[in-house]
C-alpha cells in the first residue's frame, strides 16, 4: 500500500542524520498487538506500526530495518543507545525525557475489568482505598496510572498475560488495560465485565532518540500526511484491528 501525499522529502543532511547509512533502523513494540499483528513467513513483524515504519522509509528513499522489543519499556530504554532511529511507541511524559515524539497517529482506549459483583461501577471508583489494581509495568497506560493513582494500590506485573493471571489468582479488584485486550480477557474470564468509558487513550507516535530531535518537525509533518491522505486508517482497515482509531 503506498504512501502518497503532498510532503517534500527532507534535506540530505536530515536524511542522513535520521537513517544513517541510507538505513533507517524501526524500534517496534512486539507486545502492542493491536500494532503488531503477526508476523511474514520470514518472521519479520507485520501490523500497523511496520507498514507505517516501511511507508516512512519509502518516502526517505532509504532501506528498512525493524528492531523488535519485547515491550515498550525495552524499546524505550534502548533510545540513548543508538539502537533504533525511530521508535513507534505510545507517548508518555516519562519516555518523553529520552524521546521526541511527533503527534499521535492512532490511540486506543484504556479501561478496567471488574468481576461481574464487584462494588466498582465507574471508571472514577477505581481509585479508592483497599482496591488493589493488576497492571502490566512499564506500558504507556501503566506509567500514566503511576502519576494519577492516588488511593489504589497499583500490583506490576512483566506481561500482559501475568497481569491478567494476578487479577485472577490473586483476587484483584480491577485490572488495567487496553480495552481490545479486556474483551478477550472478559471472554477468557466469565463473570466479568469492562467498565464504561476510559481513564485514558494510549497515543501512539513516532518518537526520534533526543539525539536526533532536529529530525521532528519533518517526522511529525510525516504523521500528519498520513492521518490527512487517510493512509493510517487504510492501514487499520488492511489489518483487520478493532480498537485502534486514527488519532484526532
Amino acid at each position: 500500500m503506498p504512501f502518497e501525499a503532498d510532503l517534500p522529502p527532507p534535506s540530505p543532511i536530515l536524511r542522513e542524520r535520521l537513517a544513517p547509512g541510507n538505513l533507517l533502523r524501526a524500534g517496534i513494540n512486539l507486545s502492542n498487538f493491536l500494532l503488531v499483528s503477526g508476523r511474514s513467513s520470514s518472521g519479520e513483524p507485520e501490523g500497523v506500526a511496520p507498514d507505517l515504519a516501511r511507508a516512512l522509509a519509502d518516502h526517505l528513499g532509504t532501506g528498512l530495518r525493524l528492531v523488535p522489543y519485547a515491550n515498550p519499556g525495552l524499546l524505550a530504554d534502548a533510545a540513548p543507545r543508538d539502537e533504533w532511529d525511530v521508535g513507534l511507541i505510545g507517548a508518555e511524559p516519562q519516555r518523553a525525557e529520552a524521546i521526541r515524539f511527533t503527534p499521535a497517529y492512532a490511540e486506543i482506549a484504556a479501561s478496567y475489568l471488574v468481576r461481574a459483583d464487584s462494588p466498582l461501577r465507574a471508571i472514577a471508583d477505581v481509585d479508592a482505598e483497599g482496591v488493589r489494581i493488576a497492571v502490566t509495568g512499564r506500558t504507556a497506560y501503566g506509567l500514566w496510572l503511576d502519576r494519577a493513582i492516588r488511593k489504589a494500590e497499583l500490583v506490576r506485573s512483566a506481561t500482559l498475560d501475568d497481569a491478567a493471571r494476578d487479577f485472577a489468582e490473586k483476587r484483584l479488584d480491577a485490572l488495567a488495560g487496553l480495552r481490545p485486550r479486556l474483551l478477550a480477557d472478559a471472554v477468557a474470564m466469565p463473570g466479568t465485565r469492562i467498565l464504561d468509558g476510559h481513564f485514558m487513550t494510549v497515543q501512539q507516535a513516532i518518537g526520534v532518540p533526543r539525539a536526533k530531535a532536529e529530525a521532528a518537525d519533518y517526522l511529525a509533518g510525516f504523521v500528519a500526511a498520513a492521518k490527512r491522505s487517510d493512509f493510517v486508517a487504510a492501514l487499520i482497515a488492511k489489518h483487520g484491528v478493532q480498537g485502534l482509531s486514527v488519532a484526532a
